[in-house]
């Protein structure tokens, strides 16, 4: 369902972001119609009929399952699209089908954003989720909430975090995880042995994977006024911390592939990799018992452990011919089936459940790694805001990719970075 499948793990985390750019696309043509897999859930003539919209998940069984769900639905024919197609090609086919004439009734997507809801395609979905909205974690609602008001209802999350090869630490004297950024580099080093390197965290050192969780370690992005605090100290001396970790000696650069497929971690090209919670099936499959997980250690003490809440959620179209039935078919799905939401999240691929209590039931997430997955989530999850968007994600990236690629000045670069992300957000709210 994320990383490294159908969709290239950046897009995903840049999902609609540049939605407002898109707001004069040109209206739905056939192009688009062969590129979509639909299959409708049953053919009863005096119901009502539904579109459903989903981006092409890699994992085996997951288009099976939902045209099994949408024919749980007895109170209108579900028309399930399985939009195939990689990068772009899901975002950009489904902002077009929003603002033409014959919208989706339902979608998923990965943010929500201004630009969406001011030109009124998507519904506020708060009567839905207001009686639960207490079992979710705020990180996995933030990238749907608008103003204070939710217009999706989250599928599935994604955490992220290091995962060891516990015979490796023990073999180097290694008794216990890095608990600051220093330790981690260290210890990095230390597990670099021959073709070995301690540290995988992505060919182009680390700049997709952890610009946003390391800035969590110690800081945020928007402020409760809308205004950029990014650019602090602090986080400048965390990214400083990541040119060193890319200087050290200990990290792999150079992988067959990137840092969402852990094959450069079971393959024992690198001691440690940075992946996410979707990767350890295969990886319990290649090592066994011999891996565990920590969470990304901040810069010292006084910062916190973060990881990205990362995820999908699904949206109705406020045009649609049946709001009310499409909000129906949504409650039915990721406020009131626990097996749905069970089944979605590790029936195919592996995934946890947002909804608290919901993961606590999880049989699969109970015990060992993934239980650990599920704690690393509840306590230092982080999402970006809505109101970020895909120019204030290249100002920023392209900030540390200087910073960590050529030892640029750390806070003059995230300084104006910063001006850039502050006009942005100007002209997204006037």
């Amino acid at each position: 369902m994320v990383q490294g499948r159908s969709l290239s793990s950046m897009t995903r985390r840049r999902f609609l972001q540049s939605s407002g750019a898109a707001m004069g696309a040109a209206a739905l043509g056939s192009s688009f119609l062969a590129a979509c897999a639909g299959t409708s859930s049953s053919s009863n003539n005096s119901l009502p009929d539904l579109a459903q919209w989903y981006h092409e998940y890699g994992e085996t069984g997951t288009h099976e399952a939902v045209l099994r769900y949408a024919k749980t639905f007895t109170k209108a024919n579900v028309n399930v699209n399985w939009v195939l197609g990689t990068a772009d090609l899901y975002p950009n086919r489904l902002q077009t089908a929003l603002l033409g004439t014959n919208p989706p009734d339902i979608f998923e997507l990965q943010n929500v954003s201004l630009a969406q809801v001011k030109a009124g395609l998507v519904e506020p979905l708060d009567d839905l989720i207001s009686p639960v909205q207490s079992d979710f974690l705020p990180a996995s609602l933030a990238p749907y909430t608008v103003n204070g008001h939710v217009y999706a209802i989250t599928m599935i999350g994604d955490p992220q975090f290091i995962y060891y090869r516990k015979s490796l630490f023990q073999a180097a004297g290694i008794t216990q995880t890095p608990t600051t950024f220093d330790e981690l580099i260290t210890v990095a080093k230390k597990l670099t042995s021959g073709n070995r390197k301690g540290l995988y965290i992505g060919n182009d050192g680390g700049v997709v994977s952890l610009t946003y969780p390391l800035l969590w370690t110690t800081g945020d992005l928007i402020s409760s006024d809308n205004k950029i605090i990014f650019n602090t100290d602090a986080v400048a001396a965390v990214y400083e911390k990541l040119y060193e970790l890319n200087k050290s000696g200990g990290l792999l650069i150079g992988a067959p592939t990137d840092w969402t497929d852990p094959s450069a971690f079971e393959q024992g090209l690198a001691a440690m990799q940075w992946c996410g919670l979707w990767a350890m099936p295969g990886i319990t499959k290649a090592l066994g018992n011999d891996f565990d997980i920590f969470p990304l250690p901040p810069l010292n003490a006084q910062g916190k452990p973060a990881t990205i809440a990362g995820g999908w959620g699904e949206a109705v179209s406020a045009k649609g011919k049946n709001v009310e039935l499409a909000k129906e078919y949504v409650k039915s799905l990721w406020i009131d089936s626990v097996q749905t939401q069970i089944d979605w999240n590790v029936g195919y691929g592996f995934h946890v459940p947002p909804r608290k209590s919901i993961a606590a039931q999880t049989t699969k997430l109970a015990s060992g790694p993934a239980a650990t997955a599920v704690t690393i989530l509840n306590q230092y999850g982080h999402s970006k805001p809505s109101l970020w968007d895909a120019a204030m994600d290249t100002a920023l990236t392209g900030a540390v990719s200087n910073i960590v690629k050529n030892g640029g000045n750390a806070l003059a670069l995230l300084n104006q970075a910063a001006d850039q992300c502050n006009t942005e957000i100007q002209q997204l709210l006037g």
